[in-house]
């Protein structure tokens, strides 16, 4: 009786632990399995969800980078010699004097900021740049990095368009090219010289400007 106990206790323990062991296997064997959906639901929620996930994170390092390449010019002012008299005299000949010169344009663009309109300057800079692109790779990237900065209505920094430019803009980035953005910016830039460009030359940074510099002239 004792050695029968015995060979049932053994049948007993040796079921468990195939039991067990048949439990676990099928985790294991589903677990590859079951990362692709999860992988696939994730991805489809980043389009409507804007959760992370590695498709994102690839995005984002697209877009750091593109805008590095358009944008790391006209973050900050550009880098120019103090103008002269004759140079701030002639800004208030024509907006086309002072937007050729970077000395004009770092003057204008900080008085944009104090209207809060510095994005019509970094929309125009930006242009200037994107223009000068030959590699269409890089011509495909850019016009995206630009088209979220400052046409599309989610931007914060989103200048002030026709329905026609804007309409024409969104076709054309289909396929775009380097002169996608070429109504556009004329736009940005007629808009600057009409509105701001009046206000700027009868603002006290022109005159008190110009004044320094007349009281420092040799001429004077």
């Amino acid at each position: 009786m004792g050695s029968e106990r015995m060979e049932m206790r053994k049948r007993q323990m040796s079921v468990q632990q195939e039991s067990a062991a048949g439990g676990t296997a099928p985790a294991q064997q589903g677990q590859p399995g079951q990362a692709n959906p999860r992988g696939s639901n994730a991805c489809c929620f980043c389009w409507c969800c804007c959760c992370s996930c590695s498709w994102n994170e690839d995005r984002d390092d697209r877009n750091r980078k593109a805008s590095y390449d358009v944008k790391e010019g006209t973050a900050d002012c550009e880098d120019c010699p103090k103008p002269t008299l004759e140079e701030v005299r002639s800004w208030g000949q024509s907006f086309d004097k002072l937007m050729c010169c970077p000395a004009g344009r770092n003057s204008f663009r900080q008085f944009l900021r104090t209207e809060f309109s510095e994005e019509n300057m970094l929309f125009w800079l930006a242009c200037e740049e994107f223009c000068k692109e030959t590699n269409k790779s890089a011509i495909e990237e850019k016009a995206r990095v630009i088209y979220e900065d400052y046409i599309s209505i989610l931007s914060p920094k989103e200048v002030s368009l026709d329905s026609r430019v804007r309409e024409a803009i969104n076709r054309n980035m289909l396929e775009p090219t380097s002169h996608t953005f070429d109504d556009a910016q004329l736009q940005i830039y007629t808009l600057m010289q009409r509105d701001s460009y009046p206000r700027y030359m009868n603002s006290p940074a022109y005159k008190n400007l110009l004044n320094t510099l007349s009281e420092q002239s040799p001429e004077s």
